[in-house]
């Protein structure tokens, strides 16, 4: 079984956080400069959402520049910036004012597309859920990454205290025809209070995943399989950053587990 678990750290400049999984279809990967700072780099074979997680920074993807991505203090102040960075690629980030941190999301892909940018307004809110269960949504590549990106699929949760997320709990791990679509995915946590936490519990219908992890601020988790809902505790907020993707599309279509059914009545 694949790692799934991935401790946050205190980091300068880039973090490999999630090393090819999957087959080498996706990675993830943390980049902080600090004033002035930059990171050049090739995409390679892998499609790259940058999401920039805070501050701001300009851009530049093979020549064309997009300056000043970015306008929050920290996850939680505000909608994503996102610069898309096609494979076969070379990309600049610098930092334009102060430290800035962002999240690179990589997968593997086998078309190229233009660069582009989804600016915060135009990244789509959904309020999801009920009771116990309330969740903002964030879509920032999702329908509107048809016929502009290769495979990924990206967004933000914003689960609210006290209360889980990615329930009623669901999975993406088979290909079933207008039921359910083979997806991949990795989630990366920021918590608020930093001091607090939340509970990842995963699970998949024959038992090989069966666990629940103590979430911290920073860390990540690889999701190969099975049903994988978080909650947090009051007082606290949870945020994380989500991609997916897979060999047969990418249209979201999850298999909520039977056992919860009734709950959708309620939402």
């Amino acid at each position: 079984m694949q790692q799934l678990y991935f401790k946050g750290k205190t980091y300068q400049g880039l973090e490999e956080v999630v090393s090819p999984a999957d087959g080498g279809l996706m990675a993830f990967k943390l980049l902080k400069l600090g004033a002035g700072g930059d990171y050049e780099a090739l995409s390679g074979e892998y499609e790259i959402a940058l999401v920039i997680l805070s501050g701001s920074a300009h851009v530049t993807v093979d020549g064309e520049v997009f300056s000043g991505l970015g306008e929050r203090r920290d996850v939680f102040s505000g909608r994503a910036a996102t610069a898309y960075i096609p494979r076969d690629s070379q990309f600049r980030v610098e930092a334009a004012a102060g430290e800035v941190e962002a999240a690179l999301c990589l997968v593997k892909a086998d078309k190229q597309y233009p660069a582009f940018v989804v600016k915060p307004e135009e990244v789509m809110i959904n309020h999801r859920g009920g009771q116990s269960w309330k969740r903002d949504v964030h879509d920032i590549i999702v329908e509107n990454g048809e016929g502009r990106v290769d495979r990924i699929v990206l967004g933000e949760t914003y689960s609210a205290p006290g209360n889980w997320s990615s329930f009623p709990p669901h999975k993406h791990d088979r290909s079933i025809p207008a039921e359910e679509t083979e997806l991949a995915e990795i989630y990366h946590f920021r918590i608020k209070p930093e001091e607090g936490f939340a509970v990842q519990v995963m699970y998949s219908e024959d038992r090989e995943i069966d666990e629940a992890f103590l979430i911290r601020d920073k860390d990540s988790i690889n999701i190969p399989k099975g049903y994988h809902p978080v909650v947090a505790p009051p007082s606290v907020k949870a945020y994380y950053l989500w991609f997916l993707a897979g060999e047969k599309g990418r249209v979201l279509q999850p298999y909520d587990d039977p056992t919860f059914k009734a709950l959708k009545a309620l939402e």
